[in-house]
């Protein structure tokens, strides 16, 4: 019961030993440690970790109240919920531990680097391949450059993107997409990925098997095209969609990176 009062102190100086005191746990830090690669049901992280679902529903909920996981609910199956480390709130929480103890400490990111005889392939993968893994794939090439080739696909792939996605990507992040059409998870069956990453409950169930193990990664993210409204309000969900894939997608590129040539033939 220790750790449900001191979370009570928030996110000040008292907020600081807050982060550590949750993470220093031996389970929460395995379950943060499940979850920095992606999205897990309670289930997955039970099998995971090996511990009774109880208590790994417990100290779950005890990193939910402290603002380091999220959860949301799945669109495959409504019953399950999938939970979501924040990558930022983590990153600017233990920043602030860092610097309160003394100001050398504080964290400074740098940029992954690539090697260049070795380009990492990664898929994104959702239903429809008209938004989210449309705009993941924009994202990443934007953000990589050259030093990652990067696809996307759907299931179910739409005919054309959604109007909101070329929007979106053309006014916030001067990407062009208009010529760009949806593409099937068929074409691309025969060809090798390091990393295939699904951004839709439902696609990760059907997700077809590939060719020498890729890394699995699974990103909950909610269809902004689903949602009926405004044309307003749809924009809006489209840029939320579009930030949080952002913001994720510089989490995964240190990830990317340190794929090497000993791992993409393992």
């Amino acid at each position: 019961m220790h750790s449900v009062v001191v979370l009570a102190y928030g996110v000040g100086s008292s907020g600081c030993s807050t982060v550590l005191l949750l993470a220093a746990h031996p389970l929460r830090w395995r379950l943060l440690t499940e979850l920095s690669d992606g999205d897990l049901r309670v289930r997955e992280l039970v099998a995971r970790v090996g511990e009774p679902q109880n208590l790994v529903s417990y100290h779950l909920r005890l990193l939910r109240d402290g603002g380091l996981v999220a959860t949301t609910r799945s669109s495959h199956d409504g019953r399950d919920s999938y939970y979501h480390l924040d990558l930022d709130v983590a990153a600017q929480l233990l920043t602030s531990a860092g610097a309160a103890l003394h100001p050398a400490l504080h964290m400074v990111s740098t940029p992954p680097q690539f090697a260049s005889s070795v380009r990492p392939t990664v898929l994104f993968v959702c239903t429809g391949n008209s938004a989210r893994s449309a705009i993941a794939e924009a994202l990443l090439r934007l953000r990589a450059g050259d030093g990652i080739e990067v696809f996307s696909a759907g299931a179910r792939p739409k005919s054309v993107l959604h109007p909101n996605t070329v929007r979106v990507l053309r006014a916030e992040f001067d990407i062009d997409l208009s010529a760009r059409r949806p593409r099937h998870l068929d074409t691309l069956t025969d060809r090798r990925f390091d990393a295939v990453i699904t951004l839709c409950d439902k696609a990760r169930e059907v997700c077809p098997d590939f060719a020498e193990a890729p890394r699995w990664i699974h990103w909950s993210i909610p269809d902004p095209a689903a949602s009926i409204g405004s044309d307003e309000d749809g924009y809006a969900l489209f840029l939320a969609t579009a930030a949080e894939i952002d913001t994720r997608i510089r989490y995964l590129m240190p990830t990317l990176s340190s794929l090497g040539p000993t791992k993409r033939s393992a």
